[in-house]
């Protein structure tokens, strides 16, 4: 895999993810749990340096920005795994809950009405894998893909 296309997977594999959680949050009314959270910070954390990784002229200094991206990547994956043993019952994760209460009108009615999202509930699941076992999957997948093709790149 070339530079540029590991680059390219650098930025858009978060960006998808990201845009995937979202996607189940707002259009599938899939509410994010505490370690959902979680799982998202890193992604968005590698978009910075995989975006300047596009805008530095130096090749030396854009691979440590790819190698960056994929760290963070990584991180995010590594939460997923842990938060997919948390939903299979594999071990006691560090949160029980979370509610996204509506802001504006009464607060009480928004407060009873907020869903209350468990983070050792699985939402959703395909082929017997949560959305955070797939995040763990594509994450640590992608990060090593990238790692591995930046090591290879910079022995030829």
């Amino acid at each position: 895999m070339s530079f540029s296309q590991l680059r390219l997977l650098a930025l858009l594999l978060p960006a998808a993810l990201l845009g995937g959680a979202y996607i189940s949050q707002y259009v599938f009314d899939m509410y994010p749990c505490e370690m959902c959270w979680w799982q998202r910070w890193p992604h968005f954390a590698a978009l910075v340096p995989a975006l300047l990784a596009f805008l530095v002229k130096a090749p030396g200094l854009q691979r440590t920005l790819v190698a960056f991206a994929a760290f963070a990547i990584f991180t995010s994956g590594v939460i997923g795994a842990f938060h997919a043993g948390v939903e299979y019952g594999w071990w006691e994760g560090l949160t029980s809950c979370t509610s996204t209460i509506a802001s504006g009108g009464n607060f009480l009615e928004n407060l009873e009405n907020a869903p209350l999202v468990r983070c050792d509930v699985t939402q959703w699941t395909l082929f017997g894998i949560s959305l955070a076992g797939y995040n763990f999957l594509l994450s640590c997948g992608g990060a090593i893909a990238i790692l591995m093709g930046i090591w290879r790149n910079a022995k030829n």
